[in-house]
């Protein structure tokens, strides 16, 4: 279990006590942790949201590696993680205020192996009109600008001339309006960036 909140490792513990097929190992708060404990498993269930800033998909990847399937389990309502989590390769979406058989359930068919089919996952995945999703070079884009840089900055990095650049931060910008999602400045930008999980989010420490 991945989840910066001991808590809830140790609800997700005690719901799995009963279970005749899956023993929680370990509980971490973030991938990195729980690898340096063991990579000796078969299921890690992730929260969406790690208090080191890190994505769902650079998370589900670093687990992939180690040859760990992924069981999402959140309590927040973002399509748009769960969405980059679904790309990524996780089994299933549960919610934490899911009555705990279900959980139990959900947990006992990922660590099988099957894929976890949940309204929740369904949802999100079939009709969420307020993601944008950026094609490559549009995200390059937004993530050099939206994290600070100028425009003659990111016309730099990327190779693009400036005016390309601000034409591409215009286009950006038109994305969000038309899915009602305005970022009229860089900072908006910005918070767009990390609620689609462009961007990582930024550390409670303020890093």
């Amino acid at each position: 279990m991945i989840d910066d909140h001991e808590s809830i490792i140790e609800g997700l513990r005690a719901f799995l006590s009963m279970s005749q097929t899956v023993e929680v190992v370990a509980g971490a708060a973030t991938v990195a942790n729980l690898l340096a404990i063991t990579d000796d498993l078969d299921l890690a269930v992730l929260d969406l949201r790690l208090g080191d800033g890190s994505t769902p998909a650079d998370n589900i990847a670093a687990l992939d590696s180690a040859g760990i399937a992924t069981l999402v389990y959140t309590s927040g309502d973002e399509p748009y993680l769960v969405r980059q989590a679904a790309a990524a390769g996780t089994l299933g979406v549960v919610r934490k205020s899911a009555p705990r058989d279900e959980v139990r359930r959900a947990v006992e068919t990922a660590a099988a192996g099957d894929a976890v089919p949940t309204m929740d996952w369904a949802a999100a995945l079939d009709s969420d009109p307020a993601f944008v999703d950026l094609p490559p070079r549009l995200r390059d884009v937004l993530e050099l600008y939206a994290s600070g840089g100028s425009g003659t900055h990111v016309a730099r990095v990327t190779g693009l001339s400036v005016e390309t650049v601000n034409e591409y931060v215009e286009r950006i910008r038109r994305k969000y309006h038309d899915a009602h999602r305005d970022a009229p400045t860089k900072t908006d930008l910005y918070k767009r960036a990390v609620e689609d999980g462009w961007l990582p989010m930024p550390r409670r420490d303020g890093s």
